[in-house]
């Protein structure tokens, strides 16, 4: 609610605090009747008040008296934000990034706000209007910020590093005259790191305004750098990390067996496999990679068999609970999501186990290593003692990492580690046309296949609204009609948001046909299928991860219980707004995780943003049937034939080619 909505009787501040759902365990229901009580600004807020509310006894108002003081911090950044017309809600992120004095932090530099997601520079200059005396567009801190913003924005499409000419670039589109002093600010701040080349020919780049030959050092002195890259100071930090870790590893790693030992689980697998199983065993870092159906999962299976065997402890991950469990069922040993393997710290957004409490394990192995991105990696593999042997599995033709980084393909590309690649293909009788589908992706073909048992179905749609009215009809009828399969395990996947075949509106229609109900709890009814967008891993019992889908089993006054395939999650406060509903998701949310039916939409307005990465990956969530609605026309063919995935400025694979020369 905007401050001059609140009406003359309530405090402006107050009454954006609470509207924006920033008094932990307030319900909407509860905050509406705060007036009635005489609640209208904070000095009104006491137990006793708080005990007059409808369905509030004692225990439950001094939880609210508590709760309210305890976000004192993220109340007195509401006051800066409403008075500069600012949205109340940005609050609750301030607190959490910028600590308890989140509040005289702001006021000492307001472009801190930028820091943040869902802040704007207008937003920022908002504040700084606001709360400083004389702000100037050429101040160094707005030009410092600038810097950070624009390698953040960057991050967003995964790239980690960024060459300077393009952030003096961004620096003069936003009217900064000396984007010299801003990059040497940013840099001296230690928020920001500067990087030589990640190519010899960087270094003849043709010089942009005053950023051409030169280093930093020549920069402060002269104006004139040599043309180098900037990188926010945790993903340079992370990329270090992850090539010095290597290394270690590399270096540290002893033969756990003699690799005629191989011999002892060899029965059905190709000597591709096989050797991927020796290599495990001799290899501190080494990779095991292919489409579906060439075996990666029997030759993980295969190794863990025979690791059993000798008493060698293994460790299996997988970034997401539901490839977690795929692993666990496949391998039959215990098997949990990498950040539970490291023992997430859910509030600090940090790990328990690091170099100075690693991993109990011989062996690790991380299956869908395409999505682990840098920073994951990097903790990950500190969490590694010396000698561990780390096996990432993984395809490198899915989509990368939500992440910054390239980490997979980082790591083929810069030979410093042995890959073994699987391209034989086994999967013929148990999901053979979705297999052969996929390899042709893979390749860059389009193919046709044969599917007599339905088990690959292609429905043409005309457009966006005949595309929603058929997925609808698949998900609710047809499939689970024809095939057997439950629509509680069909998933919709499509590449958009926005329009009638979007996740938006496809999650309307479904609720409506799967589990209508008026959303009591943040829209939500038992039964309603969820995916979150966010890592909340703090939460009892277990937390969850970004992408994980469950569903909700349960409701209380503004909380959710979901059941995740991790584990049954309470879900309450701010985590609520991570959640949206799941029916139909996003190919990157679907990522790492399988159905045993899938309908993958393709609508018109996809056509723009299709690749072979992004298709492909969509059409391997599938494990029994695939039904994929195509109104995209020729852009799908074209996407698959020509389209890679946007390359990602990193300099990672430079690193481990420097470290292994």
């Amino acid at each position: 609610m905007s401050a001059a909505a609140a009406g003359p009787a309530g405090d402006p501040v107050f009454t954006a605090f609470c509207a924006a759902g920033l008094w932990p365990g307030l319900g909407k229901r509860t905050a509406a009747d705060l007036p009635a009580a005489g609640i209208t600004g904070p000095d009104d807020v006491t137990a006793d008040r708080l005990l007059k509310l409808p369905r509030v006894g004692r225990q439950r108002a001094e939880r609210l008296f508590s709760s309210f003081l305890s976000a004192q911090p993220t109340y007195d950044v509401v006051a800066l934000l409403v008075g500069a017309g600012l949205e109340a809600r940005l609050a609750a992120n301030a607190a959490d990034a910028l600590g308890p004095d989140a509040a005289r932090r702001l006021r000492d530099d307001p472009w801190t706000l930028l820091s943040l997601t869902g802040v704007t520079l207008t937003d920022a200059d908002r504040l700084a209007i606001a709360v400083l005396a004389g702000a100037d567009r050429q101040d160094t801190r707005r030009g410092r910020a600038i810097v950070a913003m624009t390698l953040r924005t960057a991050t967003r499409d995964g790239h980690t590093v960024l060459p300077a000419d393009l952030v003096v670039a961004a620096l003069r589109a936003e009217g900064i005259t000396d984007p010299a002093a801003a990059v040497i600010a940013a840099v001296e701040s230690g928020d920001v790191l500067q990087h030589e080349p990640s190519e010899p020919e960087d270094a003849d780049a043709e010089p942009v305004h005053g950023l051409g030959p030169g280093s930093l050092a020549s920069l402060r002195a002269e104006g004139r750098p040599r043309s180098f890259y900037l990188s926010l100071a945790r993903y340079g930090m992370a990329e270090e990390a992850v090539a010095e870790s290597v290394q270690r590893l590399a270096a540290t790693s002893g033969r756990i067996a003699d690799p005629a030992s191989v011999r002892s689980v060899a029965k059905g697998l190709d000597p591709a496999q096989q050797a991927a199983v020796a290599q495990v065993l001799g290899a501190g870092v080494s990779l095991l990679t292919g489409g579906p159906g060439t075996g990666k999962s029997r030759t993980v299976a295969s190794l863990v068999k025979l690791l059993q065997a000798r008493g060698t402890e293994v460790a299996l991950a997988a970034p997401t609970g539901r490839a977690a469990k795929r692993l666990e069922e496949l391998t039959d040993h215990p098997a949990v999501t990498v950040h539970r393997l490291l023992g997430a710290q859910g509030t600090t957004g940090g790990f328990s186990r690091n170099e100075e409490w690693p991993l109990d394990a011989d062996v690790v192995v991380v299956d869908e290593a395409s999505m682990l991105d840098v920073e994951l990696t990097a903790a990950l593999l500190e969490a590694c003692a010396d000698g561990t042997h780390l096996l990432l599995v993984g395809d490198p033709a899915q989509l990368p990492s939500i992440g910054p980084g390239h980490v997979l393909g980082d790591l083929i590309d810069s030979g410093a580690v042995p890959v073994t690649e699987l391209t034989t293909l086994h999967r013929q009788a148990a999901g053979g046309a979705i297999a052969r589908l996929a390899t042709g992706v893979r390749g860059g073909q389009l193919v046709q296949v044969e599917s007599p048992d339905r088990e690959v179905v292609i429905v043409p749609a005309t457009g966006s609204a005949e595309a929603a009215r058929r997925v609808v009809q698949l998900v609710t009828d047809s499939i689970p009609r024809a095939l057997s399969i439950d629509p509680a395990t069909v998933q919709v996947v499509t590449p958009v948001h926005r329009g009638p075949a979007g996740t938006i509106e496809l999650n309307r229609a479904l609720k409506a046909r799967l589990n209508p109900g008026d959303g009591t709890v943040f829209g939500f009814d038992v039964g309603d299928r969820v995916v979150a967008t966010a890592n909340h891993l703090d939460l009892e019992p277990v937390g969850f991860a970004n992408g994980e889908v469950g569903v909700v089993t349960g409701t209380g006054e503004g909380s959710l219980d979901i059941a995740f395939a991790s584990g049954p999650v309470t879900v309450t406060g701010k985590a609520l707004s991570d959640l949206k509903h799941g029916w139909a998701i996003t190919v990157h949310r679907a990522q790492g995780s399988e159905w045993p039916g899938v309908v993958v939409v393709l609508p018109p307005e996809a056509g723009g943003m299709l690749s072979r990465p992004l298709v492909y990956t969509a059409l391997t969530r599938a494990q029994r049937h695939l039904s994929i609605v195509h109104a995209s026309g020729a852009a799908l063919a074209r996407a698959v034939r020509e389209v890679d995935v946007r390359p990602r400025r990193t300099r990672l694979a430079r690193l481990l080619a420097e470290q292994a020369e």
